[in-house]
């Protein structure tokens, strides 16, 4: 018997299900339940002076399954590892390796122990056929990848074990933490905070008119003669730039503007048409499907990658960390035939499309997230795996996007109607017509409804002014980041890895550095203290660049390029030096902020604090007066339809938001969304508990005569 591992028992059912199916032999799959041996948790566990050595041990948690493997090896006669094909993966395959004696553990050299049968299979699939050829087509452990991942692992573990204490001296809690990654990207939406308080709001014009002659045209002036109304700004800004635009139509101009226009004649004095052709986007990474699932439905990056994670390892879709467009032959001829099934020749392309990705190193996988069935019996399978509708509306995505990546691009006329008036003002209509819908067809089909018609006009048709609207308008601020605007800027700045994304955008908000308004972050006073000490204390270590360049070696430690122990002693050596002045400085930062509220005990100042769980309001006098009380954001405008108290922004245990009133527990009034506020929303009647009919216990005398 040959003993596959991996390391959930999802992925052992499907691999179960598969291998029985298919008759592919005696196997027993057995599953880790994620990592087994890893860093102690209450020691930084790193021996500087001995090349940065590690020391693992078993998780404590894990002591029964590692005794439960080490029982099946030994009646094997092979054992497959059969983990993720990531870092992560393949060092979970090399602890399971180490701990059934067929690793040699010399750090840093890591070396296979002789007479062992032990092989490596690597998949992007799970499926009868990836199966079968891994099975086939064994492979070694792949010990680079492993060097890597503990590079990262020994790195961050130094940065968060050294920097964490040095927070929690500066601002007297023991709970902060700092990260290599997630303090830079705390510091990205801290700068941006900066930025936007920065900006100055700077309020213009839009003029429109509605012009008509049959037919009715809405049109936005755009120039007098050579003097073009519109103008463009770009903001250098921390990580990337930032355009908007306004007009030099300002509020002491509108009046005698409007009065102007009204008083003129019009007519269409130009008429151009122009067809573009609109080609599908490439098939998803990790990162743009944590950017489409919550632009399209709202969800977290950890949730997406907790579905993902379910599709792929019920073998529906391929592995799901990865920064590659490739697509596999297999794919793409078997997307032409169900294209042309579906929806006819026409939409099919006579030759695969490719694309070129943007990252340096697609190193955590070979293939794009695409699914890994086109034909009907995957509705069957999710009735049998009985997913939720947020995986099937998860699975929809990546089924339309790898699949319209296959079908011909979309034909668009594009026409622009210029009415001129006699003296030279100038207004622009413009509409777009769906030639052939083409990759639209199964990604965005309400456009093609839409845009089907555009009207019917010649040069020097005169038109009558109905309507001149002068709409006042603000110049806005870069925007606040959300998970997938963050996630975005991430990877364009090579800061993290897909993989990473998800745990890092959790961690922050789980430690109240940021908050939710709506679907975008803000720092916390909290957040913006940490970020600006560590930004300024560690200026290298937290800057864009650095971090960068950090991750790349991390890469080129996996493509054998450099040295393990080098890249971690070309990091610690300077960031020591830093450590230990920053030790020397016994300034201490104030976290606390004050609000204009007394203290209804001791009348001293209320100030809003930090704990582990959250924010809180204490009195200032601590700990001389004891008073507190929960922190509530209180939404302007907004009350209560039962008891006319103010709504407030509360959260559930799982961190999801909603709003309900200040007086719970008086008042129990809530709703999800925040158009729904002021609205009676019925709740579901709950579940009325029957009570069990009374059962009499039988007295039974014992042998002594005494009733038991």
């Amino acid at each position: 018997m040959a003993l596959i591992v991996v390391e959930s028992p999802t992925k052992a059912r499907t691999f179960n299900r598969i291998l029985k199916s298919q008759e592919m032999g005696d196997y027993f799959v057995f599953a880790t339940m994620g990592h087994i041996r890893d860093l102690p948790a209450k020691t930084i566990s790193i021996d500087y002076k001995n090349n940065f050595e590690p020391t693992y041990e078993i998780n404590p948690k894990k002591a029964a399954v590692v005794a439960k493997l080490q029982e099946l090896a030994k009646d094997s006669n092979e054992i497959i590892l059969a983990t993720d094909p990531d870092r992560e993966g393949e060092s979970i395959s090399y602890h399971v390796a180490y701990i059934l004696g067929y690793i040699q553990e010399k750090w840093p050299d890591l070396a296979f122990k002789e007479g062992k049968s032990l092989k490596r299979i690597v998949f992007h699939e799970i499926t009868p056929t990836a199966l079968k050829e891994a099975l086939d087509n064994p492979e070694t452990l792949r010990l680079p990848l492993v060097k890597a991942q503990q590079a990262r692992r020994i790195l961050d573990r130094v940065v968060g074990y050294e920097l964490s204490p040095l927070l929690w001296n500066k601002m007297g809690k023991n709970w902060l933490s700092a990260g290599r990654v997630q303090s830079v990207a705390l510091r990205i939406i801290v700068e941006r905070e900066k930025e936007i308080e920065k900006f100055t709001k700077e309020v213009y014009f839009q003029i429109q008119g509605i012009f008509k002659n049959g037919q009715e045209f809405t049109a936005k002036l755009i120039r007098k003669n050579d003097l073009v109304y519109q103008q463009t700004y770009t903001l250098d800004l921390f990580a990337g730039t930032y355009t908007y635009t306004n007009t030099s139509i300002k509020p002491p101009d509108v009046e005698a503007l409007v009065q102007d226009i009204t008083d003129d004649t019009f007519t269409i004095s130009d008429v151009k048409e122009t067809e573009i052709k609109r080609y599908p986007p490439p098939p998803y990474t990790t990162s743009l499907l944590q950017q489409d699932g919550f632009i399209r439905h709202n969800f977290s990056s950890k949730q997406t990658m907790r579905l993902a994670q379910d599709l792929y390892e019920r073998g529906l879709i391929t592995y799901h960390r990865t920064d590659s467009f490739n697509l596999s032959t297999q794919f793409v001829f078997r997307a032409k035939d169900y294209i042309e099934a579906t929806y006819g020749k026409e939409y099919a392309l006579e030759k695969p499309r490719g694309y070129r990705t943007k990252s340096k190193m697609a190193q955590e996988a070979h293939e794009a997230i695409r699914p890994t069935k086109l034909d009907n019996t995957v509705d069957k399978i999710f009735d049998n795996e009985k997913l939720t509708q947020n995986h099937k509306k998860l699975y929809k995505m990546v089924f339309d996007r790898a699949v319209a990546t296959q079908m011909k691009e979309a034909d668009i006329q594009i026409m622009k109607i210029y009415i001129q008036g006699t003296k030279g003002y100038v207004f622009e209509s413009e509409y777009q017509k769906v030639v052939f819908d083409g990759f639209l067809k199964i990604l965005n089909p309400d456009f093609a409804v839409k845009n089907s018609v555009t009207p019917h006009v010649e040069t020097g048709t005169p038109l009558q002014l109905s309507t001149l609207t002068p709409n006042e308008l603000a110049t806005k601020p870069p925007p606040r980041y959300n998970d997938a605007s963050l996630i975005k800027i991430m990877e364009e700045k090579g800061i993290g890895r897909p993989s990473t994304y998800a745990p890092i955008l959790s961690l922050i908000e789980t430690k109240y550095y940021v908050e939710r308004e709506w679907r975008n972050f803000i720092p916390t006073h909290l957040g913006k203290a940490i970020s600006d000490y560590l930004s300024k204390a560690f200026p290298d270590l937290f800057s864009l660049d650095f971090t960068a360049g950090m991750e790349e070696s991390l890469d080129q430690i996996a493509a054998q390029e450099k040295e393990m122990v080098q890249v971690l002693a070309d990091f610690y050596t300077p960031f020591e030096k830093v450590l230990e002045e920053q030790k020397k400085d016994k300034e201490v930062i104030n976290i606390e902020d004050d609000i204009n509220e007394t203290c209804p005990k001791c009348n001293g100042k209320l100030t809003v604090r930090f704990s582990k769980y959250g924010k809180f309001y204490a009195c200032s006098n601590y700990p001389a007066c004891k008073y507190i009380k929960p922190f509530l954001t209180i939404l302007k405008d907004k009350f209560c339809p039962v008891c006319s108290g103010k709504i407030a922004v509360r959260y559930t245990r799982s961190k999801k938001r909603f709003y309900g009133c200040e007086n719970y527990p008086k008042c129990t009034y809530s709703v999800w969304v925040m158009k729904d506020i002021g609205k009676i929303i019925e709740k579901k009647p709950k579940k009325i508990e029957i009570p069990k009919k009374e059962v009499k216990k039988k007295v039974v005398k014992s042998k002594k005569g005494k009733k038991k």
